[in-house]
């Protein structure tokens, strides 16, 4: 009896197997982050960034490339140029062998530029490509993130550029180059990466909607371009989460505001309004409730800032309002209480509302 239902259990199995392989062998398209879905792959696809690109078509059309240091705010389009340019130099089938890229989440101490970096460097490549193209005679060498390196690991590279110079290009890429030091930014040139255009960014955006064959409203375009304050790349993830969330149904700006853990304008607003015509009392319930809703106090202070520059009080209390969020800041970053902290910046907005009204 044992036997036969041992029988009967393994043939059910088989039978359960077959059909798992039957239905994973349905090809099914592996998701992928709309991020590296649109990402450019070409230089020419390149947003905004006009310099750059047009310096690199030069270097391509005549195979060579200096050290090239890459710097500016993050989504601008610094590792997507880099790598596009990698892809036109040496085509899919030689890219994988020739570029060797780096992030800040690897490890890049002294001793890895000294034997990772370094024997990838002494390898000598042919110029040809298998469809017949001409290709450069070197690699490339991609440290994403460079600021963050150790400036012995800077130190270290610095000899390894000059004594690899015939067979490697190097492209470092940071957001802040006053922490590159200066012998390493004297061999490379240096490419500025500017915020994108609001249109650009536009552009880019209503692309992505057509293509993936989204709902959405004008003002939820322009919600995910304020939001991400000149990051593409934040802007596709927020369009992406959007997408998700709403499934069928069109984006609105409020699902944007949501998505993106920004404070909503008219609570922003409401809080000004207390601090102008009403009493601390309303001031601490009203910041209580501002926190209790999860909000950071970081994205309150900047969204307070950029309101209260476009207020029609005073340069002299301005500057005092403006004095306090940057000691606010100060604290914050140093872990202090965020309720505190903005019911202190609340209180100094009272203040000023009322001095001379």
């Amino acid at each position: 009896m044992q036997a036969f239902l041992k029988g009967a259990s393994t043939q059910s199995s088989k039978i359960a197997k077959d059909k798992s392989a039957g239905s994973s062998g349905e090809k099914k398209q592996k998701p992928v982050p709309w991020v590296e879905k649109y990402r450019p792959k070409c230089v020419d696809e390149v947003a905004f960034q006009e310099e750059v690109v047009a310096v690199l078509k030069k270097s391509l059309e005549g195979a060579d490339l200096p050290n090239l240091l890459f710097y500016g705010p993050p989504g601008t389009g610094k590792t997507s140029t880099i790598l596009a340019a990698a892809r036109e130099l040496f085509g899919p089938e030689l890219y994988r062998k020739r570029v060797l890229e780096l992030n800040a989440s690897d490890e890049r101490g002294i001793q890895v530029v000294r034997e990772k970096v370094k024997n990838f460097a002494q390898l000598t490549v042919a110029g040809t490509r298998s469809d017949g193209k001409h290709c450069p005679p070197f690699k490339i060498i991609i440290l994403d993130e460079a600021d963050s390196m150790t400036s012995a690991a800077q130190a270290a590279l610095r000899r390894t550029m000059e004594k690899e110079s015939r067979t490697t290009r190097f492209c470092l890429i940071c957001n802040y180059i006053s922490r590159i030091i200066e012998p390493l930014t004297s061999r490379c040139s240096k490419f500025r990466f500017k915020p994108l255009d609001d249109q650009i960014q536009e552009v880019r955006l209503l692309e992505i909607s057509e293509k993936e064959k989204l709902k959405y409203s004008k003002e939820a375009i322009a919600a995910l371009v304020r939001v991400s304050e000149g990051d593409l790349r934040k802007a596709i993830t927020f369009l992406q989460s959007a997408a998700r969330l709403n499934g069928e149904k069109e984006i609105t700006e409020s699902d944007v505001i949501e998505i993106a853990g920004v404070c909503p304008p008219k609570m922003i607003k409401n809080l000004l309004q207390i601090c102008y015509n009403s009493t601390f009392d309303k001031l601490e319930i009203a910041v209580k409730n501002l926190i209790d809703e999860g909000y950071a106090a970081t994205q309150i202070l900047h969204q307070l800032h950029d309101v209260i520059i476009e207020e029609s009080l005073s340069d002299q209390k301005k500057s005092v309002i403006a004095e306090k969020m940057a000691d606010v800041d100060k604290c914050l970053a140093d872990g202090a209480d965020e309720y505190l902290q903005v019911l202190s910046l609340g209180s100094t907005i009272m203040q000023q509302a009322d001095v001379n009204n």
